[in-house]
């Protein structure tokens, strides 16, 4: 399973909208990076983030998620505290060929100041804005640019197109834009 470099990328997202919107470059001039890179793409988060918060005393079940157990907030920037974390959504929408599976990684800047991101695989034919965990281990409170990167996705070309896609198995996530919260 090769990862793909960035002219694979590009012509992707050119030819069949694979990722929305499609910047060429890496963008880096007094911001964490986005863009194209040489084997990924840096993507973008937005400026709405759900934050996580225990003031119910709630007990976190992914069965059965309460919603009240995040305080939203939209703004150019998100303060997350203390060994807690945010929800947050890329800028870009994602359209995952047949044939690729893309994995998530964050990006060296947060991750050098305690913070991390986690995203699940995008599987074959999914789509939508990708919900990103981003995590503040530090015992002091976080701050996360919107609109500038937050994590790299990579992709990974398999041998064949799988026999069962994501959008075959009419996946819960699909399509979805906005932060989307556990689903059962």
């Amino acid at each position: 399973m090769p990862v793909m470099p960035d002219h694979w990328i590009r012509r992707k997202s050119l030819e069949s909208r694979m990722i929305e919107p499609f910047v060429e470059e890496q963008k880096r001039d007094g911001v964490i990076s986005y863009g194209l890179s040489s084997y990924g793409y840096d993507a973008r988060c937005s400026d709405q983030f759900k934050i996580f918060t225990n003031v119910d005393s709630a007990v976190v079940d992914p069965k059965n998620f309460n919603p009240s157990s995040f305080v939203d907030r939209t703004g150019p920037v998100c303060i997350i505290p203390p060994n807690s974390f945010a929800l947050t959504h890329t800028v870009e929408y994602f359209r995952i060929p047949r044939d690729v599976l893309v994995v998530c990684l964050g990006k060296s800047t947060y991750a050098r100041c305690g913070i991390i991101v986690n995203v699940t695989p995008l599987e074959p034919e999914w789509e939508g804005q990708v919900t990103i965990e981003i995590s503040n281990t530090t015992p002091l409170p976080a701050k996360i640019y919107a609109g500038e990167g937050i994590c790299q996705f990579l992709f990974l070309q398999g041998e064949s197109p799988c026999e069962v896609s994501y959008a075959d198995k009419a996946g819960k996530y699909m399509g979805q834009r906005g932060v989307s919260l556990p689903r059962m």
